[in-house]
């Protein structure tokens, strides 16, 4: 008997309603820190990024993954028997915030938590995949509620902490689900997937309050990130993961419909679309009107590709996660 092949049944994103621009951000430290010199557009013209979403004031990261999750359970109605919460972000460090979000949606099925910086839905895919395949479940649940908003630090001691927070700036909250289903379809769903990590690079970007390291400091509750050393740990990681999975499925990139790829910022995406070469106009770009939404990004290009009509039933997309640590995540996916 083969194993079962797993299918993206039910796709969900939650976007907050509540939005900053750039320019309001840029505006509110200057207000917070008038002795720091903060160039006008400065946020815009490094990064793309024109608006950022904030999630509604009260609301937890499980709050976010439910909604996205309602979305999805609504496109593909049933109970799961496997729910993932994946996510950068987490209600509490003890319990799971995967027991939260059940709660909420009223589940009784199994749980875990998967957290992999922004990879981290990707990664619960990966999961939920050999799960299905190996006959322990038929239907996974991934949800993800990121809420990086509380982590953006306002208050700046220096121009130097200004520049190790500034990629703080620039994330986004929101959620996103995705229900896996097992099909006896051999030539639909997930059809291969490749993971890298190089965690050498693990200090490039911390958010590192609450481990066993900081425990309690509120110091260490923001962003810390190096953002043109992470730019170069991607770049010098190079295209072969990529074109290696291309060749080992005998595809080419005419063959794709979607590139879907995690976005930091706008001017990271051509030299890495060069690289590999692939055309830009496969890709749907979300980082100016959206932000960094960390794990949620890949099901946000993927939904939007999906109402724009750049994908249907039967095309074939790449998911390219790129994430801190540093990780690299790519699946082949027929939908």
């Amino acid at each position: 008997m083969h194993p079962a092949s797993t299918r993206i049944a039910g796709l969900g994103v939650y976007l907050p309603e509540t939005t900053r621009s750039a320019a309001q951000t840029e505006r509110d430290l200057r207000a917070a820190n008038p002795r720091l010199k903060i160039a006008t557009g400065l946020i815009h013209r490094l990064t793309g990024v024109d608006t950022v979403h904030l999630r509604a004031d009260g609301w937890q990261a499980s709050d976010l993954a439910v909604e996205a999750a309602r979305i999805a359970l609504r496109e593909s109605p049933g109970d799961p028997d496997l729910l993932i919460f994946a996510s950068a972000s987490q209600d509490l460090i003890e319990p799971a915030t995967s027991h939260i979000v059940a709660a909420k949606l009223g589940l009784t099925c199994p749980v875990m938590d998967i957290s992999n910086a922004c990879n981290s839905v990707i990664n619960a895919m990966q999961v939920g995949e050999a799960l299905i395949a190996t006959g322990q479940y038929r239907r996974v649940l991934i949800a993800s509620g990121e809420q990086p908003s509380h982590g953006v630090r306002w208050q700046l001691r220096d121009q130097e902490q200004f520049i190790r927070s500034f990629p703080g700036y620039t994330m986004s909250d929101g959620g996103a689900a995705v229900v896996l289903e097992a099909t006896d379809d051999p030539a639909t769903g997930i059809l291969d997937s490749s993971f890298v990590a190089v965690s050498r690079h693990w200090e490039i970007g911390t958010l590192p309050a609450g481990g066993t390291m900081n425990p309690r400091s509120v110091d260490h509750t923001y962003f810390d990130m190096d953002g043109q050393g992470l730019q170069q740990a991607f770049l010098e990681l190079g295209p072969a993961p990529v074109l290696d999975l291309l060749e080992r499925n005998g595809l080419g990139w005419d063959d794709f419909d979607l590139v879907a790829i995690h976005q930091v910022a706008l001017p990271y995406l051509p030299p890495i679309f060069e690289r590999l070469g692939v055309a830009p106009d496969k890709s749907v770009i979300t980082i100016a009107d959206h932000g960094n939404l960390a794990s949620v990004t890949l099901p946000l290009q993927l939904s939007i590709a999906r109402e724009t009509g750049l994908v249907g039933p039967g095309s074939l997309a790449l998911l390219i996660g790129l994430a801190g640590g540093i990780s690299l995540g790519l699946m082949v996916v027929r939908l």
